[in-house]
């Protein structure tokens, strides 16, 4: 089983990103793929989450309108646009797996039990 991220970089304020989350082992279309971000010295942030089963995503506050998630179920991947980047969105990248549909509250996303995770990738957004 596994989650594989890929796609981050540095990237100029204002540049974009399209991050990547290969699934493989799993029934990739039970499961809902949450991206969450840490920044140094920051809590985990569920940033947006996609789940195909129940037809149903999820946007941060801090990222709506800029980020787009979408996925691809025949490659078992899901890719999260990342447009008009600013520093703060500086951090690890990680996507995890879960059956739930999404939830309309960030608080929910961090507490929750993820059946798998990916390693992480790193954005640098410079100013």
């Amino acid at each position: 089983v596994q989650l594989v991220e890929s796609g981050g970089g540095l990237v100029q304020a204002g540049g974009s990103l399209r991050l990547s989350c290969a699934a493989s082992g799993f029934t990739f279309d039970d499961y809902a793929i949450v991206w969450f971000r840490q920044a140094p010295g920051k809590e985990r942030e569920g940033v947006s989450c996609i789940s195909s089963y129940y037809d149903t995503t999820y946007y941060a506050d801090s990222v709506k309108g800029r980020f787009t998630i979408s996925s691809d179920n025949a490659k078992n991947t899901v890719y999260l646009q990342m447009n008009s980047l600013k520093p703060e969105d500086t951090a690890v990248y990680y996507c995890a797996a879960q059956r739930f549909p999404c939830f309309r509250s960030s608080y929910y996303y961090t507490g929750y039990e993820y059946d798998y995770w990916g390693q992480g990738t790193q954005v640098t957004v410079s100013s």
